[in-house]
């Protein structure tokens, strides 16, 4: 993959993380957004849910790097031609030198969906706990009072 390649594949990441996550706050009632109704149970839960931006970074973070590096590490080897002019690396030997960067990628790949899934469970306890919060009260506008 070029350099484009990469560069646009970290944009699409980085967008398709950035989508996900404000699209579940945004379809959330925005009644159940300020509430603290968990049960003390959770409350260790709620305090891994705070860190989920870190969560979720490290992991885009570890995913990116970790395919850059292999990228250009299996293409330098890709172009890597012994004295006869055969090339110097097998397909099987540019995987396995990939094997630490797979291992790598899998995590990162680990952090981020942990991190989604305590975002998702954090939100389904919010708005199923506890009593809704009161709607705000509604005023009526300064030209239909001075109607009456």
């Amino acid at each position: 993959m070029s350099g484009t390649g990469h560069t646009v594949m970290t944009v699409l990441v980085g967008l398709v993380a950035l989508v996900g996550f404000g699209w579940s706050y945004g379809r959330t009632h925005k009644d159940f957004r300020a509430r603290n109704v968990v049960e003390q149970g959770i409350m260790a839960m709620l305090i891994l849910a705070a860190s989920l931006a870190i969560l979720t970074t490290i992991g885009i973070v570890l995913y990116i790097a970790a395919m850059w590096i292999a990228g250009v590490m299996q293409g330098l080897m890709w172009r890597a031609y012994d004295e006869l002019g055969f090339l110097q690396y097998s397909f099987v030997e540019t995987v396995e030198a990939m094997h630490p960067y797979y291992v790598i990628r899998a995590l990162g790949g680990v952090f981020y969906l942990t991190g989604a899934l305590i975002m998702a469970f954090n939100l389904w306890k919010t708005v199923t706990e506890g009593e809704a919060a009161e709607p705000a009260p509604r005023f009526a506008p300064a030209h239909a009072l001075a109607a009456e």
